[in-house]
């Protein structure tokens, strides 16, 4: 009788933990979520921000040109 009832008792503690850990992780990611929410990354940047990328417009570099200099590059 001693037995079942310390095997209901350890098991009924792995139960409250995995609950209570889970609980605890799923409001610790919904307060990540919260925190992120606001944070706009597409805005425009402030202060003196340069443009990195500039479109190509040479008519001479067609796709095979591009997909080449991918393969080469990694860009």
């Amino acid at each position: 009788m001693k037995n079942g009832i310390r095997i209901i008792w350890h098991t009924l503690k792995v139960f409250i933990l995995f609950t209570g850990s889970t609980i605890l992780f799923y409001y610790g990611i919904m307060w990540i979520s919260e925190e992120y929410e606001g944070y706009h990354r597409y805005d425009e940047p402030e202060g003196a921000a340069v443009k990195v990328y500039s479109s190509i417009t040479n008519e001479e570099s067609n796709w095979y040109d591009r997909l080449l200099f991918f393969y080469m590059n990694g860009e």
